[in-house]
């Protein structure tokens, strides 16, 4: 890669030596699917800054212990590990680690390998902990001096400790950070579970009561509720009203004389009512089959939840925040504080160590204290609550372009909200086409029943822009009186609005409120980071790629060249190739040639050479005209003659494919719901003199997430942010994952941390919007 222009402010690691340094990494408290990834970017991102970096085995415990269970690292100890869930170094309780003598102990222990940085992955007690040994430091060398046991230099040599934490925690229950490493992995279990029972539910029309964990967070069974479909949802921070087992009856025995055949009720561990009374999954239940009569079953998830391999979301968190981790440690000074490293939206942010665990605390004391909407505001932006402006208006929802998973989970979310705030709300079947055909009907509350979890486009999806069939599609709204549209698609609903918004001049019919809904697997969309649809193709790639490394741990010295989708955009395939552990990933977007396909052969073939014989290659589909997957494979498997052989897999539509993912059903269900919120806001805005008119460019938006906040653009406003050539945004935030990848895979390469986290202060409640 060619040297970087250092002339501009860009900051670059390079000037960031490990070199002298010692790093100890542990997890700590319970395990997490993630933490592995974790372990795995601290390690290789320490030996590539030259430092060492040591195992801390069994948590707090093995750092009292000493011994064995602190082990120096290498490259390939961390091989393999990416895919695997829990913690391959293991965790443990410790409780001698709470007394001073324990930690007198474990300070000695970390001297005499020379470990003054840890990079420390757990939850708050965890995180806790490791910031007390970090104040009581200096106290802790000066015991050890005055015993004995070290000497001056020592004490010189080892003044200061660092110490950045990760949070490991399926719970999600640690303020500061939208998401926490193994909370998606975790939703992932639930869906699994949710999916199958109600299979079996609907068959024999019963009603399952399901509890998941989370004792001081409803983090896993909201969510999880959102993502199923759930009828009721119990969890800690938000009680029931006092009548809920009327209103729960109520509800229930509504839904059975609709015709529903199928009913999930969500119980968080720690569900309470508002006199701090557990509320139990046998206990409700009892209510149901006592007042109702319905057969009634009850699945206790328990510990299924924290099993499994972690998600691609998962793997790329615990990635980004390893090195994230690593170069805390690396920029710390002596007065810096224990730091974490969190995620607010899409963007990575350090925060004080202690800020964000009394935050974390407090709202534990909120729920002691009976305080529930301190609690709720605590946590995070919430809009439980919000009273819904009622409207009267006629409101189309439409999918355009290829479908994506996740699409159905954004309609049953607009058309409900829609209804919600006084909506009539229309669906239109296969897009622009239909639209103009006249293919609309009214949609009701009980038709989008059951949609979340399903794959795939049930309105029926189509790529034909609208221009061509403007005057059929004004007529339509006229006819059946459309006052605004949701477009919920890929790049041809983006350039659908534009043609909409154009063609205002001509037809009065559109100047009606339009917004889009980014939806489509090649996450290619300008004005959003991330796309609906794009977290499942990843899981798909991510899966794949788990299956043919496993295949080839029996023949070793294989490589596999895998081409993924995407169009001209890498997202799938760079992202993908973070996720699965990739040695190579090549994409349009940064160009490559002969000469960097003959190195990456001779890396291949040093690799052969150590204890990790077997290589994965990504290709994006348009990455080059000319160097196809076929070229690829043959010139790979030309120059790899005799030091490993060949596998190709193109993986085609299989990544559009299958039921949609915890993270994309809540995205789309959260992104559709504000965007008909705007919807709502906006026609009451235009409503003039007895009629809808918009014509401004903020009246045609696209709705995407942006860093830490979902935000509204104008898509007249885009237009100079894209590529209608290749059909990408002309920046693209995940470009600066890219050498990411490539340290992780040991190349060398420059990595501009300009645009790394800073340390910032928790001085109020984050928006948790942008999370899952």
């Amino acid at each position: 890669m060619a040297a970087p222009n250092r002339q501009d402010t860009k900051k670059f690691f390079e000037n960031l030596s490990g070199a002298g340094k010692s790093i100890g990494v542990l997890t700590s408290g319970g395990d997490a699917q993630g933490m592995n990834g974790a372990v795995r970017a601290v390690v290789r991102m320490g030996i590539y800054v030259g430092a060492k970096v040591y195992f801390i085995h069994e948590g707090y415990q093995g750092m009292v212990d000493g011994g064995q269970n602190i082990e120096e690292a290498t490259w390939e100890s961390v091989s393999s590990m990416l895919q695997v869930g829990g913690t391959v170094i293991g965790s443990a309780r410790c409780k001698e680690f709470r007394t001073l003598e324990g930690r007198v102990r474990a300070a000695l222990n970390l001297v005499q390998h020379g470990i003054t940085n840890l990079c420390v992955i757990g939850g708050d007690g965890s995180l806790t902990g490791a910031n007390l040994f970090r104040e009581e430091w200096s106290s802790l060398l000066e015991t050890l001096r005055t015993t004995g046991q070290i000497d001056d230099e020592a004490v010189q040599r080892n003044s200061v400790l660092h110490i950045v934490g990760m949070v490991g925690s399926i719970d999600n229950d640690f303020c500061g950070t939208d998401m926490t490493i193994g909370t998606d992995s975790a939703l992932h279990r639930i869906i699994e579970v949710v999916d199958a029972i109600g299979t079996t539910a609907q068959s024999h029309q019963r009603t399952f009561v399901l509890e998941v964990m989370g004792r001081h967070c409803g983090y896993l069974a909201l969510v999880s509720a959102l993502a199923c479909g759930a009828d009721w949802v119990f969890f800690p921070e938000m009680p029931p009203e006092d009548d809920w087992e009327e209103e729960l009856c109520y509800k229930l025995s509504g839904n059975r004389a609709d015709k529903k055949r199928l009913n999930i009720i969500i119980v968080a561990e720690g569900a309470i009512d508002r006199s701090n009374k557990p509320i139990s999954a046998d206990y409700i239940k009892d209510l149901v089959v006592r007042r109702l009569g319905f057969d009634t079953r009850v699945t206790i998830l328990g510990h299924v939840q924290r099993g499994g391999t972690p998600s691609a979301f998962d793997r790329i968190l615990a990635s980004r925040m390893g090195v994230e981790a690593v170069l805390a440690l690396l920029e710390a000074s002596a007065t810096t504080p224990a730091c974490v490293v969190s995620l607010v939206g899409n963007q990575s942010v350090r925060l004080p160590l202690m800020e964000c665990v009394q935050m974390t605390q407090e709202v534990q004391k909120a729920m002691d204290e009976k305080k529930f909407d301190e609690a709720v505001r605590l946590r995070g932006r919430c809009v439980t609550g919000v009273v819904l402006p009622q409207s009267g208006f006629n409101v189309a929802v439409l999918n355009v372009g290829a479908p994506a998973a996740g699409m159905n989970a954004a309609v049953r979310s607009a058309v409900r909200v829609g209804i919600a705030e006084g909506h009539k709300m229309f669906a239109v079947n296969d897009g622009f086409e239909g639209f103009a055909k006249g293919q609309i009907k009214e949609i009701k509350w009980g038709d989008v029943g059951g949609w979340t979890g399903q794959g795939g486009s049930l309105l029926g999806t189509k790529r034909t822009l609208p221009a061509k069939h403007a005057e059929k599609i004004a007529e339509q709204i006229r006819i059946h009186n459309i006052n605004a549209m949701l477009v919920i698609g890929g790049f041809e609903a983006y350039l659908g609005l534009l043609e909409l918004s154009r063609a205002r001049e001509q037809f009065s019919e559109f100047c009606v409120p339009m917004v889009m809904v980014p939806a489509t697997v090649s996450n290619n969309i300008p004005g959003s980071d991330l796309s609906i649809g794009a977290d499942t193709a990843l899981n798909a790639i991510t899966e794949t790629c788990d299956r043919i490394k496993q295949s080839a741990s029996g023949t070793k010295r294989r490589v596999f060249i895998i081409e993924t989708m995407g169009g001209y955009c890498g997202y799938l395939a760079n992202v993908g190739g973070l996720a699965a552990g990739a040695d190579a990933v090549y994409i349009y977007e940064e160009p490559f040639d002969i000469r960097e396909l003959q190195a990456n052969v001779e890396h291949l073939t040093e690799k052969m050479k150590t204890s990790i014989q077997r290589g994965l290659v990504l290709r994006n589909e348009n990455s080059n005209e000319n160097f196809t997957t076929d070229f690829i494979y043959q010139l790979y498997s030309e120059e790899g003659k005799g030091v490993f052989d060949c596998r190709k897999n193109v993986l085609g539509h299989m990544q559009q494919g299958g039921a949609p993912s915890p993270f994309d059903r809540n995205f789309g269900t959260k992104v559709a719901a504000k965007a008909m919120q705007w919807i709502t806001t906006t026609l009451k805005e235009t409503y003039k003199e007895g009629r809808v008119f918009a014509n401004t460019d903020d009246s045609a938006c696209l709705l995407g997430m942006r860093r830490r906040a979902m935000v509204f653009r104008p898509v007249a406003e885009l237009r100079e942010e894209t590529d209608f050539v290749h059909r990408i945004p002309k920046e693209q935030w995940w470009l600066k994952l890219r050498p990411l990848m490539k340290i992780l895979a040991k190349y060398r390469t420059s990595f501009d941390v300009s645009d790394s986290a800073q340390l910032e202060h928790v001085t109020h409640v984050r928006p948790k919007e942008a999370a899952i």
